[in-house]
């Protein structure tokens, strides 16, 4: 190898690790940048919510705003509907997509290729496709603006199930062969031996279904119509006021609010997400 193939192999070596970190610094700004904006102007008055040029940092903090939200909503209220509503919702999903995945993975049964390729496709469809009928069965079951309307029809998922069934896959067969040869069935082999090394995958799909179902907006608008039953990012919604009139301070508050308890369910749930993605790729 000549010495200018060395020089150069040396610089491009020198130089990744900084185009790097400066390709990381700039994801990352471009990813807390409206985090750190939307903190900032919750701690400004209405009065200096509009200023212009705008300051990223306040020249007086103030938690006005945050008295605002508790002022104008029942923030206890919809927090515990959207806290009951996620929880289930994240547990139905984690028993569903298990027993789904370790049937589609571990089972043998007709037609199980077709039926798995039909629960992928239905990844494909919108929600907003599906909305009307859904409306339809629930009112039919008088489950409309009620909290179990939004519940029920969230534990089936199509993206646990292929998850679990990967995860699932991934595990030696030798394991299930010898529960069955002691007298195990497959409801007992799934219990006692499947499930228990399957709860960081089980993990990842409640952390994942928690964080999206905190956050959703489309379904409680359809499904709810009495206040005592909407969640918080519904409720969020009467900050704005009429006819967008309201304090974007208050606004942006209730919105810092509503953050923290997905935020802190991911921080809990990081080291469950990086053990259940790292011991997957293993078993692959």
């Amino acid at each position: 190898m000549s010495q200018a193939t060395l020089s150069s192999s040396r610089v491009r070596h020198g130089l990744a690790p900084w185009a790097r970190i400066a390709g990381l610094t700039v994801c990352a700004l471009l990813t807390l940048g409206p985090v750190v904006w939307t903190v900032s102007t919750s701690l400004r008055t209405p009065a200096e919510a509009f200023d212009l040029p705008p300051q990223l940092i306040p020249s007086n903090p103030s938690t006005e705003a945050y008295r605002g939200v508790f002022d104008q909503i029942d923030v206890w209220l919809l927090a515990l509907n959207s806290t009951l509503v996620t929880a289930l919702i994240a547990v139905g999903q984690m028993i569903t997509a298990g027993l789904a995945g370790y049937a589609f993975a571990r089972l043998e049964f007709r037609f199980k290729k077709p039926l798995f390729g039909l629960v992928l496709a239905t990844m494909m469809v919108p929600l907003q496709v599906t909305i009307v009928p859904v409306f339809l069965v629930l009112k039919s079951m008088s489950l409309t603006d009620t909290l179990l309307g939004l519940i029920i029809p969230a534990f089936p998922t199509a993206f646990g199930t292929f998850l679990m069934r990967q995860y699932f896959l991934g595990m030696p067969k030798d394991l299930g062969e010898a529960a069955m040869l002691d007298g195990a069935g497959p409801w007992r082999t799934f219990r006692s031996v499947y499930a228990p090394l399957a709860a960081p995958g089980l993990a990842i799909v409640g952390v994942l279904a928690f964080n999206y179902h905190w956050n959703e907006f489309f379904r409680p608008l359809i499904l709810e119509t009495s206040g005592q039953n909407y969640t918080l990012p519904l409720g969020l919604v009467s900050l704005q006021g009429n006819l967008g009139t309201g304090s974007i301070s208050v606004v942006l508050a209730g919105v810092v609010l509503s953050m923290i308890p997905a935020v802190a369910v991911f921080v809990v749930g990081q080291r469950p997400l990086r053990e259940g993605i790292t011991s997957a790729g293993v078993n692959r």
